[in-house]
């Protein structure tokens, strides 16, 4: 199996973008167990295990569809449950737990360079396994940046809608929060038909990818 075989190439990306989702979404129930809210740890959410988080549609099929295609992959998992009036101070404490899932993925982008600088200066040969293993860490410290940078947009249902609406004035933030609803419409829209409809107007090409590439440009070592 080498870097030509299309399993190969899957698993490099699926591996990792599991292992990220998976840590996004326990971050956020970990702080929140945290700020007093139980919910996630009752439910058996606070668990690493993929299985108790994969989302048949985010976590798999559009992972592997995007992987085969050579699109940029994404993806996510079950939502952690979170229930903000359990917190102590539920405005604030939202925020936190919102900003924990992109926080985890920073610190993976960060362990993932890391952990991919000592590989290639300890392994530097091209055997397949030592290019499989490079090839897992390159791909989860781009997945890594790019959810928590997609993550971080200001609108519903990223965990950046959280924190906008934790900021803004309470009377404000109820209106605010009502998008929530539309959610996964919204991000139809945004992610699918807006680039179709206006090509100058692509979310991930004009919005995401600037601030990813910058960041993966000073954590990432050459791969050559």
């Amino acid at each position: 199996m080498g870097p030509d075989n299309i399993v190969f190439r899957v698993a490099t990306w699926l591996i990792p973008l599991v292992i990220a989702i998976v840590f996004h979404e326990v971050a956020h129930g970990w702080v929140a167990n945290a700020f007093g809210d139980p919910t996630a740890r009752r439910q058996g959410r606070l668990s690493l295990n993929p299985l108790r988080h994969v989302d048949p549609v985010g976590t798999v099929a559009l992972p592997l569809v995007l992987a085969i295609s050579g699109a940029p992959v994404f993806g996510w998992a079950k939502p952690v449950p979170v229930v903000a009036r359990r917190m102590r101070n539920p405005r604030l404490h939202m925020v936190l737990v919102a900003l924990a899932g992109p926080g985890m993925n920073l610190l993976l982008a960060v362990l993932g360079a890391l952990g991919l600088a000592a590989l290639l200066a300890a392994a530097p040969g091209e055997s397949t396994l030592s290019l499989f293993l490079a090839l897992n860490l390159f791909n989860f410290v781009a997945i890594n940046i790019f959810l928590a940078v997609f993550n971080l947009l200001p609108i519903p249902p990223f965990d950046g809608g959280h924190v906008v609406e934790g900021l803004l004035p309470r009377r404000l933030a109820v209106h605010y929060g009502k998008l929530r609803r539309y959610g996964f419409l919204l991000l139809i829209a945004l992610l699918f038909v807006l680039p179709q409809l206006f090509p100058r107007a692509n979310l991930v090409d004009r919005v995401v990818r600037p601030p990813v590439a910058w960041i993966a440009g000073a954590l990432l070592p050459p791969l050559h």
